[in-house]
């Protein structure tokens, strides 16, 4: 599902031509004949020239990472495209420039036989190509304010493959494949469980995604930030559920129509599901959230009995849903390098947008409205890409997304909560989101970690050597906050003392004690 943004000024809709691979055919056979007298020797047809063979046609859906250059004035970046199929069809994707620190940029996927076109609103750019050799290479042209350059981006698993793959040795840890049923909507989320080695019980945390449909991982360019976070916190003794989201990987129903409201009850569902396994403590189960998963398990908090006892955000908003799109959107642009007009421009053609979206609750109309709109104002857009731009705009998600404000009921929110956040997080930056949690939540710790991006990724020169190469990785400072933390709000209550206790004596300092224990 395409979850955002901004209406691009510029949908350039040119096909690369390719040509096709000679078709290698093989020689005829030779029939070597004797020559009969007074007869002349046929004379040799003459050879057919061999036909360009058509380029491979998809066999299923496109499901991977491509990346590959982008030349720019000032050099070169990589760009990295994951792209995912959804159950209804269609498909998720989103960009990252490990280079510029941009990470999870929603794209658009049109793809009509091997013509692709990918489309990224938020940066004002897009992708015009073919797909080749069965969908390992996307060839094509790359337009974006200021620059059209040919583009060639490869699945990133025709060049792993080349390598050797590392040993991996069993974890000190059981992994159990786990399914559980969301009781609300009756659809059933598939994932892996991680428990320590031991007697147990253990207390244990449900890891919620970040923005788009995420496998239980969270992968991106090759760095599962899930993955990595499960087994750190599962090595210093806590038990992890990580599960896909709806309509992705093993878990069933359909993303493209859930609102972030329906997320906080998937949150809810592995809570609960957590709470009845063997060798966990059921008074010790929380919720970690990232970016908008931040937010879902602070909802999910507010829902008394059944929320869980603590929580952990990374990287949440604190800002309303709307004015967070809005800012993401100049953001990424001047990164790119738009000028303040082209970025002015952009906006205000958002915000026209999405007030005729909230101006009009019905759907057909609303989506006419705003597809006349594209088409009057952007002579480059397609009606189809007009149409599909409206459905987004009019989605289940967008539409409560605009209204979303975060803070409005956090003083409900009455278990611990974390909020973590890094200096470097260009989409949800930690002075603007970090302080409005801050001031509306009671018992909360928080902390902004100095060079970190919004996948909680310090600079790439932190990052460890594997094999000659280095890997992307999760903040190791970050990754010490959260286990400390969590071991710290779930130690078990100490016994209660057979013997009498004695009078305590009255506690001057009583209020000071309750502030330091509500707010640090």
């Amino acid at each position: 599902m395409i979850k955002f943004l901004s209406v691009t000024l510029l949908f350039l809709t040119l096909v690369a031509q390719l040509p096709g691979n000679a078709q290698t055919r093989k020689p005829a056979p030779t029939t070597i004949k004797k020559k009969l007298p007074g007869k002349p020797a046929p004379a040799a047809k003459p050879k057919t020239p061999a036909r360009p063979a058509a380029a491979a046609k998809l066999t299923g859906p496109l499901n991977g990472q491509w990346k590959g250059p982008l030349k720019l004035l000032g050099g070169q970046i990589t760009v990295v495209i994951t792209i995912v199929p959804l159950t209804n069809g269609t498909y998720y994707a989103a960009l990252d420039a490990p280079q510029q620190r941009i990470s999870r940029m929603p794209v658009e996927v049109e793809l009509k036989g091997n013509d692709i076109t990918l489309r990224i609103e938020q940066a004002g750019s897009s992708f015009v190509g073919k797909v080749l050799e069965g969908g390992d290479k996307l060839s094509g042209t790359w337009t974006q304010p200021g620059v059209k350059a040919p583009m060639l981006l490869e699945r990133a698993a025709t060049v792993q493959s080349k390598a050797a793959a590392p040993f991996r040795p069993a974890p000190p840890y059981r992994v159990t494949q786990v399914s559980f049923q969301n009781p609300s909507s009756k659809q059933h989320l598939g994932g892996t469980l991680t428990v320590p080695a031991g007697e147990g019980p253990f207390p244990a945390v449900a890891l919620v995604s970040d923005l788009g449909p995420q496998s239980r991982e969270v992968e991106v360019s090759g760095y599962h930030m899930f993955g990595q976070l499960a087994d750190y916190l599962t090595r210093h003794g806590i038990a992890v559920l990580r599960f896909d989201d709806r309509g992705v990987g093993q878990s069933s129903g359909t993303y493209a129509s859930a609102t972030t409201a329906d997320f906080v009850t998937d949150a809810a569902a592995a809570v609960a599901f957590l709470r009845k396994r063997p060798l966990i403590s059921a008074q010790r189960v929380g919720l970690l959230g990232h970016g908008e998963g931040g937010n879902v398990a602070l909802l999910a908090a507010m829902a008394g009995r059944q929320a869980p006892s603590f929580v952990v955000s990374l990287a949440g908003y604190g800002q309303p849903g709307f004015d967070v799109l809005l800012r993401q959107q100049g953001e990424i642009m001047r990164l790119i390098g738009s000028d303040a007009a082209e970025v002015k421009a952009a906006q205000d053609a958002y915000q026209r947008l999405v007030a005729i979206v909230r101006e009009n609750p019905n759907n057909e109309l609303a989506r006419a409205k705003v597809a006349t709109v594209l088409n009057s104002s952007n002579t480059g857009i397609t009606v189809a890409m007009a149409n599909a731009r409206a459905v987004q705009l009019t989605s289940p998600w967008s539409r409560y997304f605009f209204d979303f404000n975060p803070i409005s009921q956090l003083n409900k929110v009455e278990c611990p909560v974390l909020l973590l956040n890094g200096t470097s997080d260009l989409q949800v930056p930690a002075k603007r989101n970090m302080a409005p949690l801050r001031r509306g939540l009671n018992k909360v710790t928080a902390y902004r970690i100095d060079g970190v991006n919004h996948l909680f990724q310090p600079a790439p020169a932190q990052w460890p050597l594997v094999n000659g190469v280095q890997q992307p990785t999760f903040s190791p400072e970050a990754l010490k906050k959260i286990s400390e933390w969590v071991a710290i709000k779930t130690q078990p209550a100490p016994a209660r003392s057979l013997l009498k206790p004695s009078p305590a004596a009255p506690a001057k300092s009583s209020k000071a004690t309750g502030l330091s224990l509500r707010r640090r």
